[in-house]
């Protein structure tokens, strides 16, 4: 219960004490449901301390378990061959995405930290469906090459425009190695523009309390 306390007035304190509540409560729940342990925010001090570049990085937040279920809910995940989670923190949309029809997911995170994390909600996950494959990768999402079967990309604005740009032109050189269809779900969509500048498409979007934010985007 303490790290729930913990992440609720780093929340109220940063953004207010309504969103605080509203994520707490889904916090709790979603944490028992799905049998994994990701909550909590870290602001990467400790990548710093080891000298790994962060300034275009942005803290490590999950996102809202109620706003990953309602994305799941506008597409088909069973329907797709494989999910990536760019910014993968200790792998919740991956957990959440597997749990809801997705059999393939990869994610990829600066800090190794977060992805030991990850490993290990996903071994939890996949305890339950014992199908799924799985990987995560310790990289710079600036230098990952998108693979090419990758068809739904997640991502909960884990990094400034510079970044941003790079993944952005690593998704073009992937559809022109292999054109197929991609959707994007993108919380916190910041710099949707650069999307829409190379053809995405907005076809859902959601928003409540000011910051809990999101879009599905698609480019065929």
């Amino acid at each position: 219960m303490i790290k729930y306390l913990r992440y609720f007035f780093y929340i109220a304190y940063n953004w207010g004490i309504g969103i605080a509540l509203h994520i707490i409560r889904h916090e709790i729940g979603g944490e028992k449901k799905y049998g994994i342990n990701t909550t909590g925010a870290d602001e990467l001090k400790t990548l710093e301390k080891k000298g790994v570049d962060i300034t275009h990085a942005t803290i490590y937040m999950p996102a809202s378990y109620d706003v990953l279920e309602e994305m799941f809910g506008q597409i088909t995940p069973s329907s797709y061959l494989h999910f990536l989670d760019i910014g993968c923190g200790k792998g919740r949309a991956m957990c959440v995405a597997a749990q809801n029809g997705f059999a393939k997911v990869t994610g990829i995170d600066l800090s190794k930290e977060l992805c030991n994390a990850a490993k290990k909600n996903l071994g939890n996950t996949k305890q339950k469906l014992p199908a799924l494959t799985y990987d995560v990768i310790n990289n710079d999402a600036f230098y990952f090459e998108i693979p090419s079967d990758v068809d739904c990309i997640f991502m909960f604005n884990p990094f400034d425009e510079v970044i941003m740009s790079g993944v952005i032109n690593n998704i073009e050189k992937s559809l022109k190695k292999n054109p197929r269809p991609i959707t994007l779900i993108y919380l916190n969509s910041l710099h949707k523009e650069l999307f829409f500048k190379k053809g995405f498409m907005q076809i859902y979007q959601t928003e409540r309390l000011k910051y809990l934010q999101g879009i599905i985007l698609r480019k065929v």
